[in-house]
């Protein structure tokens, strides 16, 4: 056997293996009595043996012919598996999600958009991968994931994004520190000061790093966490000031508990979005997810909005 079977071969041969006439066969699976006597030559020919017995009418197998009888029902059978799984994902609720998340977008933005998700497609099988920005990048690139929320990427010509929100890098300090009282970041003021900072591999950190570089405060030491709520944590009782964005330290800045303030004499912004390879097509439940969240991170470009006034940003 040199090439491959035809899968109307196939079907053809288990047609006249059950029904043992080609007229009734060809009836069976919507060919004429030509067609199914030429598909079991080819088939006969392609295997090298005989795989039916012909007696007037009456075709039957060969000893051959049910062993090979035994092995392509078993392929038909998970063709028809394959079939059915793929005609499932096309219904409304089925098929599968997977999508990458920071940690602030898996604390923040995830649990809301999820809850409406479920609520469309009850049957979708849904896989959450953490990671930061170079990490997202990779797992869309393997197609370990199908979406990534994330920063929105810088000169990655491969992948395209649909636009969330933009929000706003802010400073903040405990309610207790003498720059709440004072109510903004004097001048070279993180020249002693301690910055609770998210982890080095996020592209947020990036950020930061650079832009106070560029303005020329770097702070005197930088305490790296892999978590928002321990990075509030240890500003709330004064171990240092974080960088945050005023949407993800909402309730204690309502409370009192923290103070935001500019981070300096620039706004410091990042853009959001959803992520997913170029010239992808987008699937029902892809779509349907990008939409939610689009809907749910509405609120945050509102809660971002600074309320106090930037003019005593980083007063010289």
């Amino acid at each position: 056997m040199s090439g491959t079977l035809d899968t109307r071969q196939l079907l053809a041969f288990a047609a006249l293996a059950r029904r043992q006439s080609f007229t009734l066969a060809a009836k069976d699976i919507h060919l004429t009595q030509s067609a199914v006597s030429h598909a079991i030559r080819g088939l006969e020919d392609e295997l090298g043996c005989k795989l039916f017995d012909r007696t007037g009418r009456i075709a039957k197998l060969t000893q051959a012919g049910e062993q090979f009888s035994h092995h392509v029902e078993i392929i038909l059978r998970e063709m028809e598996t394959a079939r059915a799984s793929l005609e499932a994902m096309t219904r409304w609720g089925h098929g599968r999600l997977r999508v990458s998340a920071s940690t602030t977008a898996c604390q923040y933005i995830l649990p809301s958009v999820l809850r409406e998700f479920r609520q469309s497609f009850p049957q979708c099988v849904i896989t959450i991968e953490p990671g930061d920005y170079d990490r997202q990048l990779e797992l869309l690139r393997s197609n370990t994931v199908d979406l990534a929320i994330m920063i929105e990427p810088e000169k990655e010509r491969d992948i395209e994004f649909q636009p969330l929100f933009e929000d706003e890098l802010r400073m903040l300090v405990s309610s207790a520190h003498a720059w709440a009282r004072l109510g903004h970041v004097p001048r070279n003021g993180l020249a002693k000061e301690t910055l609770v900072h998210y982890n080095k591999s996020s592209f947020t950190f990036r950020l930061v790093s650079d832009f106070l570089r560029e303005e020329d405060c770097p702070p005197a030491q930088v305490i790296e966490l892999g978590s928002m709520d321990a990075i509030k944590e240890l500003v709330k009782i004064g171990l240092g000031v974080g960088v945050l964005a005023p949407w993800v330290a909402r309730a204690e800045i309502e409370s009192g508990s923290l103070v935001d303030l500019p981070i300096g004499r620039r706004h410091l912004r990042r853009r959001w979005c959803v992520a997913y390879l170029k010239n992808r097509k987008l699937q029902l439940g892809e779509e349907t997810f990008v939409g939610l969240c689009q809907t749910v991170t509405r609120d945050i470009v509102a809660i971002n909005r600074p309320e106090k006034s930037e003019a005593k940003a980083l007063k010289s």
